[in-house]
């Protein structure tokens, strides 16, 4: 695999980024790709493994996370491929597991480089990058539509478009499906679209892909209302799939939660996003305020990038966890995540723009103040000694004039599955059945966030396809 020794020879080199001077005065992506022969000397680092545990995709007995890449894709080869200059087979090659890595190849955090066995005991091969190079390359030389299927062949109906939905309307096509797609926005893409932002993720890199997709016979049926429509649904499919995501968010209940101008994170993220492709201000705006952020994972970095692209006068995370060390012992760890200080994107730009990390660690939110719009933030320091505990005499507050609320999701929305007659939990843990339907009514299935709780994009496009392999040796 790759060039024999290259990774004794190679230093890793990731994709470079705008300065946050430059990249915060639009909404353009911020990275910056290396090119494609630059690319193919970081893919020569791959090593021929024993074992490659980069592609692995599973949770350990003791590791409540994921270990490598959910997809199953085969590293390795792709990289050996990559390095060989062979970009025709190297994609072709990742999309046996992947049909979307234009997408994860941009927001994914990389399981895999966190599984890798060159990461033991160096840097990690750059796969996250090298996905991304063969993905644009592929569509800069064209990309072909799938053959839409006949008008007999069985109907599937899928209620949401974001990863999963657009994995399992893929894959059912590809398989010789109808498909038809409920999306309760105005354009398909769910979470690409309206939850990651534009920096990070382009809409025109989502659009294409749904064009596309529109082109292999898929039909979108787009401000629809799915609970409204269940039974017309039910009625016309031959099968069903809850695909909407888990977008119910997690809230917190202090005092002044009533204020106006504290919002949640994904109805700011949605709306910046709505705002740029419709050309027009934002109705929740951060322009010339203080912003305070509660939760430290990656919508709330999202957060803090958009707040500054707005306009913000200051930017604070309150995050409730201790900061991590400098670093850590990779071999008591590996190939687990490692709980070390890192900075995401918006946090690194809030430091270069502003002067300080904004993230405030081991602080708990405790109240809002204000007389009608939220004006301050009460925080608490927290203190670990097995258990959390505030410390008394350390409250204060912190100036808001817009605070957002990322703090994670519950679930799916309930009113969606009792719409279709089904609960959330008519399924066996590994199955995504939840009622098999008889004469006159389709069998009803989930997929995705809507399944399993709020994951990663690759983790909900692989449940996708998992989904899609159930229902077309049941219906096909």
């Amino acid at each position: 695999m790759g060039r024999t020794g290259a990774y004794l020879q190679v230093e890793r080199r990731e994709h470079d980024v705008r300065p946050a001077c430059e990249a915060v005065a639009d909404y353009d992506e911020f990275a910056l790709p290396l090119s494609a022969d630059e690319q193919r000397e970081q893919a020569s680092r791959c090593m021929n493994c024993g074992v490659a545990f980069c592609q692995s995709g599973g949770i350990f007995d003791d590791i409540a996370a994921m270990v490598g890449c959910p997809l199953h894709n085969l590293v390795p080869e792709v990289n050996d491929l990559l390095y060989r200059g062979r970009f025709d087979e190297a994609y072709d090659r990742l999309i046996l597991t992947n049909p979307f890595p234009e997408f994860t190849g941009r927001v994914c955090p990389a399981p895999c480089e966190l599984a890798c066995n060159l990461g033991l005991h160096d840097d990690a091969v750059t796969i996250h990058d090298n996905e991304r190079l063969l993905s644009d390359l592929a569509w800069e030389r064209g990309m072909q539509p799938l053959a839409p299927a006949p008008s007999t062949a069985p109907l599937v109906s899928i209620v949401g478009s974001g990863p999963a939905g657009l994995a399992l309307a893929w894959e059912l096509t590809r398989r010789g499906m109808r498909v038809r797609v409920y999306e309760k926005d105005e354009r398909p893409g769910g979470l690409l679209v309206y939850g990651i932002p534009s920096m990070k993720l382009s809409k025109q890199i989502v659009r294409r892909r749904v064009e596309l997709m529109e082109r292999s016979g898929i039909d979108f049926v787009c401000n629809a209302d799915a609970t409204q429509l269940a039974s017309q649904i039910l009625a016309e499919s031959d099968a069903v799939v809850l695909a909407a995501g888990a977008g119910v968010p997690r809230d917190v209940a202090i005092e002044g939660r009533e204020l106006a101008g504290v919002h949640f994170a994904l109805a700011y993220l949605g709306e910046v996003t709505r705002a740029q492709l419709e050309g027009r201000e934002a109705a929740i705006d951060a322009a010339g305020k203080d912003v305070v952020v509660i939760g430290g994972g990656d919508t709330g970095v999202d957060c803090v990038a958009c707040a500054l692209r707005q306009g913000a006068r200051s930017v604070t995370q309150v995050i409730r966890a201790q900061r991590p060390p400098a670093s850590c012992d990779t071999h008591e760890l590996w190939p687990a995540p490692r709980k070390v200080y890192e900075q995401g994107y918006g946090q690194r730009e809030a430091e270069e723009l502003l002067g300080d990390d904004p993230r405030l660690w081991s602080t708990d939110t405790i109240g809002f103040a204000g007389s009608g719009h939220v004006e301050a933030v009460r925080i608490q320091e927290l203190s670990y000694d097995g258990e959390r505990h505030l410390v008394e005499g350390t409250q204060r507050e912190i100036p808001a004039q817009l605070v957002l609320i990322a703090k994670g999701f519950l679930g799916a929305e309930p009113a969606l599955f009792e719409a279709f007659g089904v609960g959330e939990a008519e399924h066996e843990a590994n199955a995504h059945l939840l009622c098999a339907g008889d004469e006159g009514r389709a069998a009803v299935y989930a997929a995705g966030d809507a399944r399993m709780g709020a994951t990663l994009v690759a983790t909900a496009i692989a449940d996708g396809l998992a989904c899609a392999n159930e229902i077309a040796a049941t219906h096909a």
